[in-house]
This record gives structure tokens, sequence and C-alpha cells, in this order.
């Protein structure tokens, strides 16, 4: 299935390629993203769906020192949120916060509460405890995972504990078990590893190539969804993760991200270099759990699991976010700085 101009769209005057869901805002659905320009002076901006879902707001613009590489929103502090940047040369992170009267200010400006200033490498991603507040936070570069405490009263990060990946690794992101705070999924160029937080180690990993992204079920507890450069869309049982329990097609070129629907079990969201964002159902049971499923389980596993294929984009999408509030609406972005917001209501599934 095609899905044309259904959504509602938002320019940024600049390149971007992260968007984040915001989470701790329960009155309205939104969303921010940063730009990535080298040249210019970067900019945040906080977007919300309009009450009758028809408009893009901009509620806030804010500008940042450097491209904007991650960004990832408090689940606790909806004025808090996460960015990686890069001035060209070096690599940096920091915690910021949105002035809580924004909405008065000519130009409000985004106070910097903490810098996490141990990498010496290039900085990847910040990972925020997976929900609730705690003031937990995990960084990670090419080589090593940091677990910070964060106390934003204070206005500091400090660094709990450490611990290598090796020269042989490159990690490149991961994502924090929602089901097991212990648990974080690191990928790299050649595996997904799998990482005790209280021992800082590796207890585990996936041996597989070139893994973009990957995401948690947050409604099954040991499956994780991976996004590979071209193997496209495996699903994975982690009781036993030899081998993917389902294998997805992904996109016709590179598959950058891919993200699990926050309440909708087996409704996933990927993104990829081939400007488009496909919609799946992804069944995400293991041979033991077959055996005991209806003939309606079994027969919807059968049918084609892309339902929807989003291609309204010019350039290449790396940017992918459910909304935790309204979780049938999903943002997306485009390399372009083009933010496109749209509603899977028409396939979910019926009760």
């Amino acid at each position: 299935m095609q899905g044309g101009s259904s959504g509602i769209g938002y320019g940024l005057k600049y390149q971007a390629r992260c968007i984040a869901d915001v989470k701790a805002d329960t009155d309205y659905t939104s969303f921010l993203t940063g730009t990535l320009s080298l040249k210019e002076e970067n900019e945040v901006h906080l977007l919300r769906l309009s009450s009758g879902g028809s408009e893009l707001i901009c509620e806030g613009l804010f500008s940042h020192p450097n491209e904007i590489w991650d960004l990832a929103s408090s689940p606790f502090d909806q004025r808090i949120f996460s960015t990686v940047f890069s001035t060209g040369d070096t690599f940096g992170a920091a915690i910021w916060q949105i002035p809580e009267l924004y909405g008065q200010l000519n130009s409000p400006q985004l106070e910097r509460v903490a810098s996490l200033d141990a990498h010496v490498g290039k900085i990847n991603c910040v990972l925020w405890w997976p929900s609730g507040r705690c003031d937990k936070l995990i960084s990670m570069d090419e080589q090593n995972i940091f677990l910070w405490n964060l106390d934003c009263s204070k206005k500091s990060a400090e660094v709990l504990s450490k611990d290598s990946a090796g020269m042989l690794h490159s990690l490149s992101g991961g994502a924090w078990n929602p089901h097991d705070v212990n648990a974080v999924a690191a990928t790299g160029e050649s595996s997904v590893q799998f990482w005790d937080l209280r021992t800082m180690k590796k207890v585990n990993s996936i041996e597989h190539a070139h893994v973009r992204g990957v995401d948690y079920n947050p409604k099954r507890e040991h499956i994780l969804i991976t996004a590979e450069d071209e193997s496209g869309i495996h699903v994975w049982d982690l009781r036993k993760a030899k081998v993917p329990v389902q294998e997805l097609p992904g996109h016709t070129h590179w598959t950058w991200a891919v993200k699990c629907n926050p309440e909708y079990d087996g409704l996933i969201l990927s993104a990829g270099t081939d400007s488009a964002v496909n919609l799946w159902y992804a069944s995400a049971s293991s041979s033991d759990e077959k055996t005991s499923q209806s003939p309606v389980e079994s027969i919807r596993q059968r049918v084609n699991p892309l339902l929807n294929s989003y291609t309204d984009y010019e350039d290449s999408v790396y940017g992918l976010a459910w909304s935790s509030r309204e979780p049938w609406v999903f943002a997306s972005l485009s390399y372009d700085g083009r933010v496109v917001i749209e509603s899977v209501k028409p396939f979910l599934p019926r009760v």
C-alpha cells in the first residue's frame, strides 16, 4: 500500500536528522527536533499538534550552538532534553532546559543544565531511564558506555561507572530495556551487544553486521527489533537469539531506524535512505508461542506484514518518533528538514 500526502507537514530552515516525542507532556502531543547545519546557528523546535489534529504548531524556537546529531527528551520533565552535537572537529553532549516562560520571551535561550564531558571519542547517543522519574542517564561513544547521575537542581552530571567495548568494536547507538532497567543494548558494526549496568560488563551479543537501529518491544519482555543496512528488519527473541523469529524486507536502500509502538503490540515503524517510512505488523512470536495461537492469529501472520508505505518525502528519512500520548500518531523527519505527522488509525487492529 502507498500512503501519499495525507500527513501534516512542517519545514525546518536547515537539514536535520533527529526528532523525539516529548513523553512527559501529558497535555499535548508534542515533539522536539533539532537542525544539522555546519555553518549556521542551529535551532531546536518544540512542535505541538493542534487539539483538532489538523495543524502542527511551533510552540518554541531556540538557538543551539552546534549541529545536532542526537536528541532525546526527558521522560519526567517536558522542558528538559539532551543533545549530542558536533563543532565539525569534536563531539559533545549536554542536558538542556527550556525556560519556564518561554512563550513570553522575545528570544528565549536554552539553559545548559549539565555537560556530559567525560568522552574523548565521537559521542553517538544519550539514553534516558526508560520511564518515570530517575536521575540516571547513559551516553555512548564509539568505544565506551558511561552511566551518569544527573542532578538538575545542582546543574551537574557525575559519572557513576563506565566500561569499554574494546578497540575491535565501534558502537553506534543503543536502547535501554524498558522491562529490565539494568540491561542496555548497544549497536555496532558487526553485532548487537547486551550490557548489564550493575557490573558494566557485556553479558551477551547477537552477531549481525551493520545494525543501524535497535528498539525493544515495550509490550513483550524478550522481543528486540533491529534495522540493518541491506538485510532489512529482524525480530529477535532474546531467550534464543541465534536466529531471528521474523524477518521483514525493510527498504529498497538502507534501513536506518526502527521504532516499536508504545501501546499496540506488533506495530513497527521503519525509516530508510529510500525516502520512505514503512508501517509493519510483526507477530513477534517465537516458535513455542505459535503452537498456542488461534486460527485468526495464524492467518494474520501469513498476510503481507507491510501495512502501509509513506512516500511523501524527497530525501532520506533518519528521524522517527511515536507519540506516547496518542500512540496512533507518529512523527518523521527527512534530511532536508521536513517533519511529517501521520496517523495510523486506519491500520490499528479491530477489537
